[in-house]
């Protein structure tokens, strides 16, 4: 969710299977930077390779551009990862969150498993119970 001058990224840490619980330490949101963090939810498997993937591109760029990563160009990276594998996807839903610019704009961002974003300015929700949580 956005506010003035800043955003809020949350999550259960919850990981199971069906209805049973295995473990409630797992970690489902990540920081880029100061500014910016990314929320996977979905395979378990899937959510580790992505995030050490993303990892990888975003010391690449930060060694090529020698600063942080906008959220814009960021969320773009990660749907261009998305789509690359559209054949045999990566069963994640990443929910992006950052300020953007020397004003600090919120900058909200969720996909799908294919990289298809969806961008508000309010609040942007996903992973199993986005119905719900949308109130429909």
């Amino acid at each position: 969710m956005a506010g003035k001058n800043c955003v809020g990224i949350a999550s259960d840490r919850r990981y199971g299977q069906y209805q049973t619980t295995i473990a409630t330490d797992a970690q489902k949101i990540w920081k880029i930077h100061d500014k910016l963090y990314i929320g996977l939810s979905g395979l378990a498997t899937d959510v580790q390779t992505f995030i050490e993937k993303l990892k990888f591109r975003i010391t690449l760029y930060q060694l090529r551009e020698e600063r942080d990563i906008k959220p814009s160009c960021f969320a773009q990276l990660v749907s261009t990862m998305l789509y690359e594998k559209r054949f045999g996807p990566y069963f994640v839903e990443p929910v992006i969150a950052g300020l953007e610019g020397p004003n600090n704009e919120p900058y909200l961002c969720a996909m799908d498993l294919l990289g298809c974003t969806s961008t508000a300015k309010g609040f942007v929700v996903g992973g199993t119970p986005s119905e719900q949580l949308y109130g429909v």
